[in-house]
């Protein structure tokens, strides 16, 4: 299943994280290197089997996440990839807009996998604004530090 042409590992990748399961962790190392760096806004990782355990907590942790891919800009073998992900908590329903910065490499088999992952989202708008007393705070800091639009008084 691992791709041999860097076009193919490309959507494939896109295709496996837009159909993540928890039964298809077990074809995670077909999409990322052994060795893959990953980062998002809680925790930087490296290796596979830690990748597989941040998905696995996803799934454990929320319900029903999913991730639609909506965009894909390629440069070389780095693809910036624009997603949302959705899920519920305790019943709501969220979603998340970011941005990853994948970057792939060919490997010893000759097959292109992700080496670096970096997600890349705002932690504190959509998700703790959303909070009860985190939330209040940080609005109140995002209006006294947002500029002022014309006719608007500062307060």
């Amino acid at each position: 299943m691992a791709a041999a042409s860097l076009e193919e590992a490309v959507a494939q990748a896109l295709a496996y994280l837009g159909s993540l399961t928890p039964s298809a962790l077990v074809e995670l190392g077909e999409v990322y290197a052994d060795d893959v760096a990953f980062t998002d806004p809680f925790q930087s990782v490296q290796g596979l089997d830690a990748v597989r355990a941040i998905y696995a907590h996803m799934f454990e942790a929320l319900e029903d996440p999913r991730f639609v891919v909506d965009e894909c800009v390629r440069q070389g073998t780095v693809a910036y990839v624009h997603w949302v992900f959705h899920f519920a908590r305790a019943g709501h329903a969220m979603q998340i807009h970011g941005v990853s910065r994948l970057a792939w490499a060919q490997q010893a088999d000759g097959c292109w996998r992700i080496v670096t992952h970096r997600d890349d989202w705002d932690a504190a708008h959509q998700l703790y604004e959303k909070l009860p007393v985190l939330g209040g705070i940080l609005r109140l800091l995002k209006r006294r530090l947002a500029t002022p639009q014309p006719g608007e008084h500062k307060r």
